[in-house]
């Protein structure tokens, strides 16, 4: 993709975001509430998108893998404030005609805020800061469980409930992230809708994508972990079945498939999640 569409896709969700619609992740937990989701996770490609977005195999005939387990949560400090956290625990695998590299370990920390401007008709607004810790590893390991670098990250969140129109909601997202040292700031972005289908049962698809903003130092780039690449983009798509089994619990099968990008691995995930609030 060239980097002059890069920024007109840029400023297209922008203004598409500032406009109307909205993001379900707008909304922040009530004072004292905790939302957690314990996912099990399994990633495995053998393709990755090439410079020019185009499918090619990995060399020596390679495949990689990546098996985790990932606990998020939110807490509502007050009713408009939100902090939120997510951490991971992996078990990575990197194979060619020549070689196994394997490793496993927690990989990076997200630490956030999320603060409420607004909840009315209109819809809720919330802005989210977040920071990417990079402590818990080592980039010298055979496959490094991250790059090893601090990101800052802000976004924007607008949501807006299709009820009683329909059982369900839209959602949009629009975030800038800063990355230190060799790797390429992002520009990323969301697009989500999901609705009830039964009393019990739920679905739920995102467009979640990725934009290198070209400021990396490719000369850096040099892993046996596909999906840390300092300079990419990716488009994911995420389809969700959900069934609650109360009205506090609820069980989520997952299954997400990479469809567009550039200088990333072209994999796909499956994932089984509990959820549950307190």
């Amino acid at each position: 993709m060239e980097r002059t569409a890069k920024w007109i896709l840029v400023g297209l969700i922008t203004v598409v975001v500032s406009a109307s619609t909205c993001f379900a992740g707008a909304w922040t937990a009530p004072k004292g509430r905790m939302y957690n989701k314990l996912s099990v996770n399994i990633y495995t490609a053998d393709q990755q998108y090439n410079d020019s977005g185009n499918k090619t195999g990995f060399a020596n005939d390679g495949d990689f893998s990546d098996t985790n387990i990932n606990y998020y949560m939110e807490y509502g400090i007050t009713d408009t404030l939100t902090v939120l956290t997510s951490l991971s625990y992996k078990w990575l695998e990197s194979e060619d005609l020549y070689s196994v590299s394997k490793t496993d370990g927690f990989s990076d920390v997200d630490l956030g805020l999320k603060y409420r401007l607004f909840s009315n008709r209109a819809g809720v607004m919330s802005i989210q800061g977040l920071i990417k810790i990079p402590e818990m590893y080592d980039t010298d390991d055979a496959v490094p469980l991250g790059n090893g670098q601090y990101d800052t990250e802000f976004r924007l969140l607008y949501g807006h409930s299709l009820y009683p129109f329909i059982p369900g909601y839209f959602n949009l997202e629009a975030g800038y992230r800063f990355r230190a040292e060799s790797p390429a700031d992002e520009f990323r972005y969301l697009v989500e809708f999901g609705m009830d289908l039964t009393k019990t049962v739920y679905g739920r698809a995102k467009l979640d994508g990725i934009i290198g903003m070209g400021n990396g130092d490719l000369s850096q780039d040099v892993s046996n972990n596909p999906t840390t690449s300092l300079d990419y983009d990716l488009g994911k798509l995420d389809l969700a079945l959900g069934l609650h089994v109360s009205p506090k619990w609820c069980f989520e099968l997952g299954y997400r498939a990479e469809i567009y990008g550039e200088n990333t691995a072209a994999g796909k995930n499956i994932s089984l999640a509990v959820i549950f609030e307190y």
